[in-house]
């Protein structure tokens, strides 16, 4: 399927996951993110939401776009079943949370996945890296990709010393980091997909900068449209996760509006984000 423009998120959705991936789906979306990681994410309730989407409404699980990730250890809740034995080694840990994702969602493939964030040392990241590698060679995996990865150098040494670029970065960008601008144009560079969240809520002064305010006016959307097509034409793809199903067509309908008599106004605002 076309690389998705915008993308559903479910972190802290809770019992809720079910019913919002669903009507998300219903409203346009076609590409979900979520983590095999229980202290934030319903892996499980997302995967009941497919079977509806495809029991209930004839949506295929062929036409939506799945993401999950692995988290390691220190990004999991230890009080909480855990998706894998902390006591295997790194590659077991990954596969038996691969299987425990594959079996949640009801699928036999997953279209990205994610290392939640680098490991605790670079040669276990790359431990990480070449098992989703091998992941991705056998075809259940078909992208394979990192968050939280705000150091270039990590990225750089995924192709250099484990030979394979990731297909994906997933990364906060806002403005309490400077809109990640390093990561960002290092995979814009090369080819890779840059994943946003945090794009609207950490952001509050670009909201309600002047020139966001009048270029919505002028195109008649809403500031956060505004923002989210701005990033869309500048190579980056991002999550949303409203609970609201306005918002959801919303976000939807960001990426069919025509910012191409508006471009000075869009100028200023990249001046912001990419000084």
């Amino acid at each position: 399927m076309a690389t998705a423009k915008i993308i559903y998120g479910t972190a802290w959705k809770k019992e809720r996951t079910t019913v919002l991936v669903v009507s998300a789906v219903l409203h346009g979306f076609r590409a979900i993110d979520t983590a095999c990681q229980p202290k934030h994410y319903r892996e499980d309730l997302v995967g009941a939401a497919l079977k509806i989407l495809q029991e209930e409404h004839g949506i295929k699980r062929e036409e939506l776009f799945i993401q999950t990730k692995y988290t390691p250890i220190g990004g999991q809740d230890l009080s909480q079943p855990l998706p894998y034995d902390p006591q295997t080694d790194i590659e077991m840990q990954i596969k038996t949370s691969v299987q425990t994702s594959l079996s949640s969602l009801h699928t036999t493939y997953i279209d990205s996945l994610l290392l939640h964030s680098p490991l605790r040392t670079l040669g276990q990241t790359l431990t990480a890296w070449r098992t989703l590698m091998g992941l991705q060679d056998s075809g259940v995996v078909r992208k394979i990709s990192v968050s939280n990865t705000y150091d270039v150098a990590v990225l750089e040494a995924l192709e250099r010393d484990a030979g394979r670029h990731a297909d994906v970065v997933q990364n906060r960008w806002y403005e309490g980091n400077g809109w990640d601008n390093d990561v960002w144009s290092y995979c814009q560079k090369h080819g890779i997909q840059y994943q946003s969240f945090w794009t609207l809520s950490g952001s509050p002064n670009l909201l309600h900068h002047p020139t966001i305010c009048v270029l919505a006016a002028a195109k008649g959307c809403t500031p956060a449209q505004a923002l989210f097509r701005i990033a869309q034409l500048h190579g980056v793809t991002p999550l949303s996760g409203t609970t609201k199903e306005t918002h959801m067509d919303d976000a939807v309908a960001t990426e069919r509006l025509d910012f191409s008599d508006v471009q000075t106004s869009v100028a200023e605002i990249m001046q912001i984000v990419r000084p």
